[in-house]
């Protein structure tokens, strides 16, 4: 299977949470993905969390409660462990419909609302750091 070059910069749709054309930070460092909510609140095996954010225009403000897929210990690029739930959903990334598992937890202060990882663009991707938003450009042909 050919690859597929992917810039630093990158839109992903969340098709399961209606969150589309995301701005994702491609993250070689990061082993999985991970999503900016807020007010995540675990119960039994079900996570709930808000897509609230003022700055990203594409997140609607809805309460939205799924299955957990798996708790993990997460350490942050500074240092930190979190204890993370991620949930399993249907993601589209450069036209094609994928399952990913991502990680919730709180970007606020991140410029970025998503983090595409490592375990996602394995096998199917290549970084190309100097390029930005090549699923756009794709699109535009």
């Amino acid at each position: 299977m050919e690859k597929k070059i992917v810039g630093r910069k990158e839109s992903i749709s969340i098709l399961d949470l209606e969150l589309f054309d995301l701005d994702a930070k491609v993250d070689t460092g990061a082993d999985s993905n991970a999503l900016h909510c807020d007010d995540i609140e675990i119960e039994e095996n079900k996570v709930s969390f808000t897509l609230l954010d003022e700055v990203h225009a594409s997140y609607h403000g809805k309460r939205i409660t799924l299955p957990i897929y798996k708790i993990k210990r997460v350490k942050s690029s500074n240092g930190t462990v979190q204890i993370r739930p991620s949930i399993k959903v249907s993601v589209k990334f450069f036209g094609k419909k994928y399952k990913s598992i991502i990680s919730l937890t709180n970007r606020a202060d991140m410029k970025f609302p998503m983090l595409i990882g490592r375990r996602f663009l394995k096998d199917k991707f290549l970084v190309d750091v100097s390029q930005e938003y090549l699923c756009n450009k794709k699109e535009e042909k």
